[in-house]
């Protein structure tokens, strides 16, 4: 099999076969395909796309590149949770305990913030000592003894979606749907899943922006895990401004283990927590029904086991148990604060969640390249949010940075994201529609 006749086939819009395009990804992970001929199929797949089998058949090989975990010794139904991505969108956090606490076996591999957008192993990894990047037998034995475990993408799990991730990037063919799908996937099925609820954001700090846009994305995503044999279910979710009231690291941990301890957790973020909880639940073959699993995750919190389930995962992957008691206390919180504040009168309209984004990331709190550092403690607590009543001096919001500098940009950033009228905006549904 030559590269080259592939490159052919698909540039004269011929579909692939199965064996074909497992070459291809094999090439991607051993190197024995150039990254110029990758790179060629990348724009070929943009151009002429990618039908459902091609996008399945991509996304198997790709899982199969590397070593694919093997849970067949962990009784339970095993479901994972994917999110396109967002502003303050630490779900994952304290979804996973609640499901797990439940009874369904939770392997959630995460992946870290890039852009405006947060990741979950950040978030994890400011709990000082947390360890993510753990071996497959550990991973394992977590599983089997716990019902849950928070990791990354390992070196042997599908080596080709890191490769040809790096290429999309540079070479301008990220938006390509099936390519997205078979990236997110791919990584998916080497957990050995059997369920996978998704979170795909629409909005201004969403990944795709518009509606139509992204829920042809979670169509396609559908398509394609069913073909896998994955249960999958996509939520629509709103992200026109930031979820919850915490924008960070350390902040966004500490918001999601007050929930867990039974607060009153920000209206919105409880909203797509308990949604997102109740299909896990569910698809886990733990609840009847989708509302059953609600009213199980709700159960969770309100008699501690969700928040016992959080403390005993932290203890296994190496982290500050004190923690789970003093979130406060011991999550870092960086050393400069400065108040944002009202400068008009009347509604807070608008808080757009991409310029939060990159407010956050100048405090720090982000990436703007894969390398850069984070700050764990950077970041914004909310105080108003859009629709609520505002006079000229109320806080706003408190920014959090290590740095002056920083502090300074990111709240003037912050600042632009703002917009004040005399009527309360007309909000869209959070949850737009629930696609099964």
């Amino acid at each position: 099999m030559r590269m080259l006749d592939l490159l052919l086939k698909k540039r004269s819009k011929l579909e692939l076969n199965e064996e074909e395009l497992k070459f291809i990804a094999m090439g991607a992970a051993d190197g024995s395909v150039p990254d110029y001929q990758l790179t060629s199929f990348l724009m070929a797949a943009f151009l002429n796309g990618l039908s459902e089998k091609e996008t399945a058949w991509l996304t198997k090989a790709m899982a199969f590149s590397g070593k694919k975990l093997d849970l067949s010794s962990v009784k339970g139904v095993k479901v994972d949770k994917h999110s396109t991505g967002g502003v303050g969108d630490g779900i994952s956090i304290a979804l996973a305990p609640i499901a797990a606490a439940c009874g369904v076996i939770v392997p959630m591999m995460s992946g870290r913030g890039l852009g405006h957008t947060g990741g979950t192993l950040d978030k994890l990894e400011a709990m000082k000592g947390f360890q993510v990047r753990m071996k497959p037998e550990y991973i394992l034995k977590q599983l089997q003894a716990t019902g849950m475990s928070l990791f990354g993408q390992t070196e042997q799990l599908a080596p080709a979606d890191k490769k040809l991730y790096a290429l999309r990037d540079a070479s301008c063919t990220v938006e390509a749907i099936p390519l997205i799908v078979a990236s997110i996937l791919s990584k998916k099925y080497a957990e050995d899943i059997s369920g996978l609820v998704m979170d795909v954001k629409y909005g201004s700090g969403a990944f795709m922006k518009d509606f139509d846009k992204s829920r042809e994305l979670a169509v396609k995503l559908m398509q394609t895990a069913r073909l896998l044999n994955i249960k999958c279910v996509a939520v629509m979710s709103a992200m026109n401004e930031p979820l919850g009231l915490a924008v960070g690291n350390g902040n966004e941990v500490a918001q999601s283990i007050k929930i867990l301890a039974g607060e009153k957790g920000p209206e919105d973020f409880v909203t797509v927590l308990e949604t997102l909880a109740g299909w896990m639940i569910y698809l886990g073959d733990c609840a009847r029904t989708p509302e059953e699993g609600m009213e199980k995750a709700r159960k969770s919190i309100k008699d501690g086991s969700a928040l016992e389930k959080f403390r005993e995962t932290v203890k296994w992957q190496g982290g500050n148990v004190k923690v789970v008691d003093d979130p406060d206390g011991q999550m870092p919180m960086a050393k400069y604060m400065k108040e944002i504040k009202a400068t008009e009168g009347g509604y807070l309209t608008a808080m757009e969640a991409r310029t939060v984004g990159f407010a956050s990331v100048a405090l720090g709190a982000g990436r703007a390249k894969a390398e850069d550092p984070v700050d764990f403690g950077a970041g914004f607590m909310l105080v108003k949010k859009p629709g609520d009543k505002v006079q000229p001096g109320d806080v706003i919001a408190r920014a959090y940075a290590s740095d002056e500098k920083l502090l300074a940009e990111g709240v003037a950033l912050f600042e632009k994201s703002l917009a004040y009228g005399p009527e309360a905006p007309e909000k869209e549904p959070l949850i737009k529609e629930i696609i099964q």
